[in-house]
This record gives structure tokens, sequence and C-alpha cells, in this order.
């Protein structure tokens, strides 16, 4: 451990707020020193972080930055559906081949794993990153499979239609579920 990682923890205890506690270790070493060994420290768990006021409802944490993955992710889909269905030709066209692939092969998958596994260290990175592409090519199939059996059938604005629809229901699980967590975390941390 560093010596800005130790006077770090020693300055933890007389801290209530990680602002104090940055700005106090910032005029011992720097700032940039100082920000490194509290996300050090965090990252190792050997300093946890706690919101100070935990959100009321899951509207309040959906309106938090802490779901701003969510609203990115929505903007993502919109603009993926926007593409498809307005865009014919040069040069937007090579935008929709790309949204459209991570739309396709990325996103219901993600999603999904986002709404099984809401916190950060049930899986690492590159767990979700193999876990989110196998189940999108698990579920996009499965999805097309029962539009075969709709009145729609497979077309372009059904299937477009139906995934976009998994995709922000596994999003919007998700964003519930996390918010759960978070309010049972904090109750735990607090008692």
């Amino acid at each position: 451990m560093r010596e800005e990682e130790r006077l770090a923890l020693r300055l933890a205890r007389r801290h209530e707020s990680l602002g104090g506690l940055v700005d106090d270790l910032a005029r011992r070493v720097g700032f940039a020193k100082a920000a490194k060994a509290v996300f050090s420290l965090h990252k190792r768990g050997a300093l946890e972080l706690i919101e100070p006021t935990p959100y009321a409802s899951a509207l309040s944490y959906l309106l938090s930055v802490e779901s701003t993955w969510f609203w990115l992710l929505t903007a993502l889909v919109a603009a993926t559906l926007w593409l498809v269905f307005h865009v014919q030709g040069p040069p937007l066209i090579y935008a929709r081949y790309v949204l459209g692939s991570l739309f396709v092969l990325y996103l219901p998958g993600y999603t999904l794993i986002e709404a099984l596994y809401p916190r950060a260290e049930d899986l690492k990175p590159l767990e979700r990153l193999a876990l989110s592409l196998g189940l999108s090519l698990a579920v996009v199939p499965l999805m097309g499979l029962l539009l075969n059996y709709t009145p729609w059938g497979i077309r372009l604005a059904p299937v477009v239609a139906s995934l976009a629809l998994f995709t922000e229901g596994m999003a919007f699980a998700a964003v519930l579920r996390k918010h759960r967590y978070h309010r049972l975390r904090l109750e735990a941390l607090r008692t």
C-alpha cells in the first residue's frame, strides 16, 4: 500500500463526506494523487463509499446519475429505430449498419444481463460482454420464432419493435433491481 493510500485511510476516519476527504488529502499530496488513492482504496474494498441520501423511490433513482446508462441506452434504441425506419441511402446508411448490429447482437443480451446481475461485483466486464453477446444470439432467434406464430410474422417492423420493447423492458427491470439493491445495501451499511 502506497503512502497516499495509508494517509487516505487515516483521514477517512475523520471525514463524513468524500469531498472533505479528498480536499484534506489533496492539500497534503495533490489532487491527482488524492483522487487516485481514494479510487484505488475503493476498488480494493478498503474504503466504502455510500450515498449520503438514499433514493426514496425508484423514480428518483431512475432520474439520478447512477441511471445514466439507462438513458443512454434509450437514446441509442431511439436513434436505431429512427435510422432503421427513415434512412435508406448514404452516408447515414453506415450508421444504420453499425447501430443495427449493436441493436441486434449486443443490446438485448446486455439488458438481460443487467437485469439478472444488477450488482457490478457479480460479473467481470469481460464476462458481461461475453454473456451479453451470447444471450443476444439466443434471445433474438427466440423472438423471431415467437413472432412467426403471431399475425404480424417475421417482417422488419415487428422484429425491430419487439427487440426494442424487449430491450427497454429489460433495461427498466434492471433499473428497478439496481434501485432495490442500492436501497438494501445502504440499509445494511447504516445498521
